[in-house]
């Protein structure tokens, strides 16, 4: 089992780089530090910043919103962090994020996010092997621009790479239905699971991964595939004030992130078997109860997907995660305290 660390700039005014921290896990034997991306800071430039300052720890986006970029910038900026901080560090987690950021923020059409990750990945593939100039056909993004296309010049050529980048930096998919994780074992390296696979889910997630992988036409097979969970750390002696400390953002994600009609926090709180604490917490807090909606958060949701209370019950309960069929964890909502437990207990 490896262990990555999360960093958040989540609801933060000005990006906070937590770089000491960052070189304590390295020291520490984290094998790798994630970064997200919101509408308003990027993943990509943190994990250069940390590259920098940093030897071994690799770099992953957890993750890259697909309409953020095309996929040959997202290429070009992972092939070229990679390079420049030591090549094999980069790790390119890439997800749909939702409609309301993908037409609100980019103005983009929702479209079909399966078509498209299929297009971008293959498209990724391509550039970083540079086995010659890029061409791609797909149902969603074609590489050059179609000389048919509206406002196309006709004059788009197929290129290749000039930067001689890294051909094995592994692309990853934060997906949530079964189609899309189906597909992300079919063409991806691995799969940023977030919060949905937790101790005593891996019975309903590894059929669908199976399925994908039996797709595959480059050999790959279980044993190649890298699963990211993530669990949130809370240390405290009141368990019942560690699992409080954790509800505002559960309530924050499941009310009122992503539109009434289409919520993926939401409905993995639903697959996870709390459905009708989920439609409570998204009535309330839309309702701007918000205290209500943080009350109406499960103690058995919360306790399933983290570890919370005092070292001795964290270290008991990483037992679960351990054996749960994750090869990788991310630690989140990390303090140093944290950080240096879960090194002891892990690794």
């Amino acid at each position: 089992m490896k262990l990555g660390l999360t960093t958040s700039f989540f609801g933060d005014a000005h990006p906070r780089v937590p770089i000491e921290r960052i070189r304590r896990a390295e020291e520490l034997g984290y094998d790798s530090v994630w970064t997200a991306e919101t509408y308003g800071c990027d993943a990509m430039t943190p994990l250069a910043w940390i590259g920098a300052q940093t030897k071994r720890i690799r770099l992953g986006t957890g993750i890259a919103q697909l309409s953020a970029r095309t996929p040959a910038n997202l290429a070009m900026c992972a092939q070229t962090i990679d390079a420049m901080v030591g090549e094999g560090r980069m790790i390119v987690g890439i997800g749909v994020s939702g409609p309301q950021i993908v037409e609100g923020w980019y103005g983009q059409p929702w479209g079909k996010p399966n078509y498209r990750l299929r297009d971008y990945v293959a498209i990724m593939k391509k550039i970083l092997k540079r086995e010659g100039p890029v061409t791609h056909e797909g149902r969603e993004i074609s590489l050059p621009y179609p000389k048919d296309a509206p406002g196309s010049s006709g004059l788009g050529k197929p290129l290749k790479s000039i930067l001689h980048g890294n051909p094995d930096i592994p692309i990853l998919l934060g997906t949530g239905t079964p189609t899309n994780i189906r597909m992300t074992a079919e063409i991806a390296d691995g799969w940023v699971s977030g919060n949905k696979w937790v101790p005593g889910r891996e019975a309903y997630y590894r059929p669908i991964i199976e399925e994908g992988l039996k797709k595959r036409t480059d050999g790959k097979t279980w044993k190649d595939f890298t699963i990211y969970g993530s669990v949130g750390i809370h240390i405290n002696h009141d368990v019942k004030a560690a699992m409080a400390a954790l509800k505002p953002m559960i309530a924050l994600y499941v009310g009122g992130m992503g539109a009434k009609q289409m919520n993926f926090h939401k409905d993995n709180m639903v697959n996870r078997g709390f459905g009708e604490a989920a439609d409570r917490i998204q009535e309330l807090f839309l309702a701007k109860r918000k205290d209500e909606a943080i009350s109406a958060v499960p103690d058995e949701f919360v306790d399933q997907g983290a570890l919370i209370g005092p070292p001795e019950r964290i270290r008991e309960r990483w037992k679960l995660w351990a054996d749960s069929g994750l090869t990788h964890i991310k630690i989140a909502n990390a303090n140093d305290e944290a950080m240096e437990l879960m090194a002891r207990i892990a690794l």
